[in-house]
């Protein structure tokens, strides 16, 4: 094993470097500090000074002494966890000389990496949209109610943001914009239920202050979806304090939220407070964006104090959704009244107290026990309700709850990932955010499906987008219950889509880009320009490509799950009402004798119009046009599969007739697409004509070119007149399907072109593509993958990986975690780098597994049949638990129920 030493003194580090089986350092150098870099900047001179050398593990030999790190030192009077921030530049272990000694250097190391895999750390106090950042992924949630990781001290600042969200709960409100009204509909912040401090000797309550912190160290323990704050303070008296607070979500009654407070004090003896609050005057004030549009969306109705419980009562403004909140304060001392709240807005809140004498060194420890419930799910009364959840609300049944659920589901649903520690933890960390932002939508008795931001931040408003496409796959393969319930969301407000196709002129379904709780339209129609401080018109609700995207997870759902009741009980009807829509927009062109579907946009969104139209839109989306035609071919396909009675109802109350049938045929058959000669596959009609933008002039002059739209417009030019993409787009179908089936619909369209097509495609659309959404690195990685470029598609799916983590577009994450990208970096793990093939017609197996990792080991439940596969660099090991066939290496492979088979490659 090849290790480095670390030496920490106030103005340098001191390294040595020992190679594997030697028994002195092969190499010594010194890093002095520069007090003009950051921590951060002066870490990585140690990158630079280790490049060449092979590096396995470190070890801190002069550590400072914590309860919550054996990695924290001190450089230059600050302090930062070492261990943690080498881990996160080097992908190694990082250990204390003090656990060396007391466990020996294999045991110290095999801890540190296990704690590595199953712990989501922030060691510091940290301000503004990056402690936004770090709240949103410490989120705390069950998929009915998401609680984000904040300090239970804090209130909403420019550098906290305690919100809270349940699922499907939407406000719309109006407000006049330059002389305009515009509506919007949000997913409603919640009352502040989590807020929870401490006062001494009878003073002020203790609020956030850098000045009063020592030391702040966050943990989210996946195993058990705990999340642990410690924090020591001083108080301006002097007095110190450490403090532990654990807060978690009950999965089984999932109405309830738990937190655990201890204090102890360190250097003193006296009274302690403890003063717990539920805070109604909470506003939506995540998105700085937003702030011009009327963002109160609460009316308190009622609260009540009890000495030891409160309550808190109130409604929504528009939609009237009514909601309870209890809380239970327990824990030693008595109970007292709270003092009188002289704040504005005093009666939106309720506070409750505890008192208790103290010595100095002994650990008091507070439970605080919340119930929120609404009517959207909740017939009986919201107090009663409440008032009876919370009798029996502990703080142990709640861990117990939560621990249970994540080991249920991380026997199903992990990925074991050998080789790569950062990998291993954070596709756990994609897969906690995409379960616990859903879970409970799975009970059936929440209509909500899974919005693109979680419920951890007011980004997107909250809606729900087709970023539904990327996560479904996971939850099909581990909780097909759960996926049924997330298409049944759209099953809901099929009514409501066909009305919007009625008032747009057309017949069939036409769901809304922006779908929040009745399944009207909800895009904007103006977007805040934040470098030219401009309304510009939104035109996205024209990506109607959306339905396309239902479409596809109606299809994908039932060949991953086999769940015919879904197909002919909701599933078909959705299909052929989306159908319906498409051929009412579809037009026949009597020159070419081809169907052109115009006033569309792609993926891409960089393009709303052609430069100098009367109309927005654009014609012939390659990804769109692509995609019907595969719609109308699919819709045969499983007609013939369908008991004819079940075909014949469905028909009946689609309109869908013979002719309708013919007109798919038709159509599926002429569909427009503009193809250069180089057989390069236009993004849309006429893009051949747009010039192409010089990338390196613009990086030069702003560096981050991501939104390149926003750049355009603050020149006064536009992106609508550029070769420019923000995300994959011409290529999507690729990635949905594969590259036989699109070559297969080109054929079926008269556009045949030649398997190398992909490649040539691939290449041409990366040098048009900023990346402005962080789906496109993901997306465009399985596109290199299926390409067979390796090495670029690790790149990009390594950007893809840390995007949340280290908030790559600069302060996005803070207004809630991509949960579309947390779910198809999930898949790509599978899908591409194991090769695991679900969505073939058979599970297929073709291994491409990253040289950074050794091995893969998941499980994937599909068809009814759970496969157990562990994957390296030369063999592939595989269980089902029925008997089955898959294909390996294009021959098929038996297989025996509960008996592995080994395959080499």
């Amino acid at each position: 094993m090849k290790m480095i030493t670390l030496h920490v003194l106030d103005d340098a580090l001191q390294v040595k470097y020992v190679p594997a089986d030697a028994t002195t350092p092969q190499r010594q150098f010194n890093i002095a500090y520069n007090s003009s870099q950051t921590i951060g900047e002066n870490l990585e001179n140690l990158r630079v000074k280790l490049v060449g050398l092979d590096v396995d593990a470190a070890i801190i030999d002069n550590a400072l002494s914590y309860p919550f790190s054996d990695t924290v030192v001190g450089i230059n009077h600050q302090r930062i966890d070492i261990g943690l921030a080498i881990t996160n530049m080097l992908n190694i272990p990082v250990v204390s000389q003090q656990a060396v000694d007391q466990h020996g250097l294999t045991q110290a190391l095999a801890t540190k990496r296990d704690y590595l895999a199953w712990h989501l750390d922030y060691y510091g106090q940290y301000q503004g949209k990056r402690n936004y950042g770090q709240e949103a992924m410490l989120t705390v949630g069950n998929g009915f109610f998401g609680v984000r990781g904040a300090y239970v001290e804090a209130h909403a600042d420019a550098d906290n943001y305690p919100g809270m969200y349940a699922a499907g709960l939407y406000d719309q409100l109006t407000t006049n914009l330059n002389g305009r009204q515009v509506v919007n509909e949000d997913l409603v912040n919640l009352p502040n239920a989590q807020a929870l401090t401490f006062g001494v000797d009878h003073q002020n309550p203790f609020q956030i202050k850098a000045s009063d912190i020592q030391d702040i160290y966050r943990s989210l323990d996946l195993h058990t979806g705990a999340l642990t704050t410690t924090m020591l303070v001083q108080l301006p008296t002097g007095h110190a304090l450490r403090l532990e607070t654990t807060k978690l979500a009950n999965f089984k009654d999932w109405h309830r939220l738990a937190i655990r407070y201890r204090v102890t004090p360190l250097n003193f003896a006296g009274s302690l407070q403890l003063y717990s609050e539920i805070d109604g005057s909470v506003i939506n004030g995540n998105v700085d964006r937003y702030a011009a549009f009327d963002q109160h969306h609460l009316q308190i109705t009622g609260t009540t104090q009890q000495p030891t419980t409160i309550y808190l009562e109130g409604q929504t403004r528009t939609s009237q959704i009514h909601f309870a909140f209890g809380s239970h304060l327990t824990g030693p001392g008595q109970a007292l009244s709270a003092p009188i709240d002289t704040q504005p807005h005093a009666q939106q809140r309720v506070r409750q107290m505890r008192s208790v004498p103290i010595v100095p060194q002994q650990t008091y420890t507070f439970e605080k026990n919340v119930v929120f419930f609404t009517d959207r799910e909740t017939t009986a009364d919201l107090l009663t309700a409440a008032t009876h959840d919370l009798q029996q609300a502990t703080f142990t049944d709640t861990l117990k709850s939560s621990t249970a659920y994540w080991q249920h589901r991380w026997a199903g649903a992990d990925i074991q990932i050998t080789g790569d520690i950062t990998a291993q933890k954070l596709t756990r960390v994609n897969l906690y955010h995409l379960f616990s932002a859903t879970q409970a939508i799975g009970t059936g008795h929440l209509d909500a499906s899974v919005n693109a931001r979680g419920l951890d931040g007011e980004a997107y408003r909250g809606h729900v987008f087709w970023d539904e496409m990327f996560d479904l796959p996971v939850y099909a393969l581990h909780d097909p219950q759960l996926a049924r319930q997330l298409l049944l969301y759209r099953y809901n407000r099929l009514g409501a889509a066909k009305h919007n196709a009625q008032q747009a002129g057309y017949v069939g379904a036409m769901y809304p880009w922006q779908s929040g709780e009745t399944g009207d339209e909800q895009s904007q129609v103006v977007h805040l320009n934040p470098l030219t401080n401009t309304w510009d018109p939104d035109n996205s609700s024209l990506q109607r490509h959306v339905s396309l995207a239902i479409a596809y997870n109606v299809l994908m759902y039932v060949h991953l799950t086999g769940d015919q009741d879904f197909l002919a009980t909701y599933g078909l009807e959705m299909l052929q009402e989306i159908a319906r829509f498409w051929l009412s927009k579809a037009k026949l062109d009597p020159q070419t004798h081809r169907y052109t579907i115009k006033r569309v946009m792609g993926p891409d969104e960089f393009h709303e119009n052609y430069p100098n139209a009367d109309t927005p839109g654009l014609a012939n989306n390659a990804y769109t046009n692509l995609m019907v035609a595969w719609l109308f071919q699919q819709i045969n396909r499983i007609r013939q599969q369908l008991a004819h009675s079940v075909v014949a109802a469905v028909d009946q109350k689609t309109d869908f007739t013979a002719t309708t049938l013919k007109q798919l045929d038709r159509v599926g058959h002429h569909l427009k697409l503009d193809i250069n000669d180089q057989g390069i596959i236009g993004q849309f009609e006429g893009y051949f004509k747009l010039p192409t933008l010089d990338f390196t002039k613009y990086q030069k002059k702003y560096g981050d070119i991501s939104r390149m739209d926003r750049i355009l417009k603050a020149e006064g030019k536009t992106p609508d007149a550029y070769q420019v993409a923000k995300q994959a787009d011409a290529l999507m179908a690729f990635y949905n399907l594969d590259a036989p089936q699109v070559l297969g619909l080109l054929k079926q369209l008269g556009y045949p072109l030649p398997a190398s097509a992909l490649g040539r495609n691939l290449q041409f659309y990366l040098d048009r593509t900023t990346h402005g959404s962080t789906l496109s690195r993901i997306v465009y990685a399985a596109l290199t993958a299926m390409a067979n470029h390796p090495d670029q598609s690790w790149r990009l799916f390594s950007q893809a990986l840390l995007s949340d983590y280290y908030d790559i577009q600069g302060g996005t994450t803070a207004e809630g975690v991509h949960l579309g990208v947390m779910g198809a970096v999930t898949f790509m793990i599978t899908r591409f780098y194991a090769g695991v093939d679900v969505l073939a017609p058979q599970l297929t197996i073709a291994p491409h597994l990253p040289q950074a990792w050794q091995a893969l080991h998941f499980r994937q439940l599909v068809r009814g049949v759970t496969y157990d596969l562990t994957i390296d660099h030369h063999q592939v090991q595989v269980t089902a638990d029925q008997n089955s066939s898959i294909q390996f290496k294009h021959q098929p492979v038996a297989l025996i129920a509960h008996q592995p088979v080994k395959l080499t490659y």
